[in-house]
């Protein structure tokens, strides 16, 4: 059964094509090669039998004619009769037998006929004067491996020289199979093998597929070099604004315009880290250590500005693997939503669920409405209770970046309606490493 379940998970992590190559297309290629060289074989037999056989006709009677002749030759000879006859059947290594009209025995050489292979009739000016037979069998060899062994090794390497062009035209495919898939996991320097051999529309397609592949390289490079130099230049004015408020609060600025100036730039700070955190998981940009899961809730609740009293962990073991930057932002989307949907946080919870740690909010709010517990997590998802939207500058980004880091490090992220009410929102992660190696993310 795990042997089934392994089998699995290996056709599905190859993917349907590379299946195909590895499991079916070499296959495919050497039955065919093989079967084309039976098929050949016989349709050189059957052409052979077709073309040759009136040649093989006339030659067996012109053998017939002539050892009639001679036989009619010697036939009251006696003596020079029995000697054609043993010198036949010693030279030819075959056994002949030599009768009268009658049938009667006149002389024999080699073995005894147990069956004619060969009859020759002997006359003269039309008058039967006797029956020459001959026969093969009795010198045929005993050990019938003799005569099958040569045409089992033949068809044995043909088979053979049929693997081996079958591996060879199957290569190219399985190694661009290879490479599809490693770009398509994210490897993006991936690029398909142009062996010495191969040679046209394989060539053609590999040398495509790198250039394809290359290209593709070359604007995600661009897009992510492209977005940290936004990502930087969005902040150097955000953190500028902050000052600038600051010091406009303490000259007498109007509060109300000040306090509405500062939440939009934590708004827009937000979204920037947001859209930070959604390009290092687009490009693979996670650098994973040992954590603690403790250390991260608690963090995350001093940032939020909450008190520690709300952490509440129901875990002996709370260590984990993963991006320590990646899961801070997803506890402090986890409370923002709280706050702002869910007329904040009671408490924040650390289970242990299997082999997953599982992270989650409860709030105080009114739960969740049917079939939000999927659609709170799609990008964008507005949500709309009586009337009343998300606030101003929402995008609707933060729980699916949730679920995208919770996938990320093997989890995933849940919602749910808790039976005292309120809802419960959170996400799990596979748990990793002893308490020794247990590292504490930087505050």
């Amino acid at each position: 059964m795990r042997a089934h379940a392994r089998w699995r998970h290996r056709y599905w992590r190859m993917g349907r094509l590379g299946h195909f190559v590895r499991a079916r297309l070499h296959r495919r290629l050497f039955l065919w090669f093989g079967l084309s060289i039976l098929a050949t074989g016989l349709v050189v037999v059957t052409v052979m039998n077709l073309v040759g056989g009136n040649t093989w006709k006339q030659e067996t009677d012109r053998m017939r004619t002539f050892v009639g002749h001679r036989f009619e030759e010697v036939w009251n000879e006696p003596a020079r009769r029995d000697a054609l006859v043993h010198s036949i059947a010693t030279d030819l290594e075959i056994g002949v037998e030599l009768r009268d009209t009658s049938g009667a025995l006149l002389v024999r050489g080699g073995e005894p006929c147990r069956r004619s292979e060969l009859s020759v009739p002997v006359e003269r000016d039309g008058v039967p004067l006797g029956m020459v037979r001959a026969c093969y069998s009795p010198f045929r060899p005993k050990n019938p491996l003799r005569v099958a062994l040569p045409l089992v090794l033949a068809g044995a390497v043909l088979w053979l020289a049929a693997g081996k062009l079958a591996r060879r035209l199957a290569r190219p495919v399985d190694a661009l199979v290879k490479a599809t898939e490693a770009l398509g996991a994210g490897k993006l320097n991936a690029r398909a093998e142009v062996l010495p051999h191969t040679t046209g529309e394989f060539a053609v397609l590999a040398v495509a597929f790198n250039d394809m592949a290359g290209r593709i390289e070359k604007q995600v490079a661009d897009q992510r070099e492209m977005l940290a130099a936004v990502s930087h230049e969005l902040r150097t004015p955000l953190a500028r604004m902050r000052v600038l408020t600051e010091l406009l609060r303490d000259g007498g600025g109007n509060p109300k315009t000040l306090d509405q100036v500062d939440r939009e730039v934590v708004e827009l700070d937000a979204l920037v880290g947001e859209l930070l955190a959604s390009s290092r998981l687009d490009f693979g940009q996670l650098t994973s250590r040992v954590l603690d899961g403790r250390t991260l809730a608690a963090q995350a609740l001093e940032r939020a500005g909450l008190p520690v009293e709300l952490l509440d962990v129901e875990a002996a073991e709370a260590g984990l693997q993963g991006d320590a930057t990646l899961l801070g932002r997803a506890l402090a989307n986890l409370l923002e939503n709280a706050r702002r949907h869910g007329a904040g946080a009671e408490a924040l919870r650390v289970q242990e669920r299997g082999e997953h740690l599982a992270f989650f909010v409860d709030d105080r709010g009114q739960g969740l409405l049917p079939g939000e517990e999927v659609r709170i997590f799609q990008p964008f998802y507005r949500k709309d209770r009586g009337g009343e939207a998300r606030e101003a500058g929402s995008l609707g980004l933060g729980l699916a970046l949730v679920q995208r880091i919770a996938r990320a490090h093997g989890g995933e992220a849940f919602a749910e309606n808790r039976a005292g009410g309120g809802a419960r929102v959170g996400f799990t992660v596979k748990k990793s490493g002893p308490p020794a190696a247990i590292a504490h993310p930087a505050a």
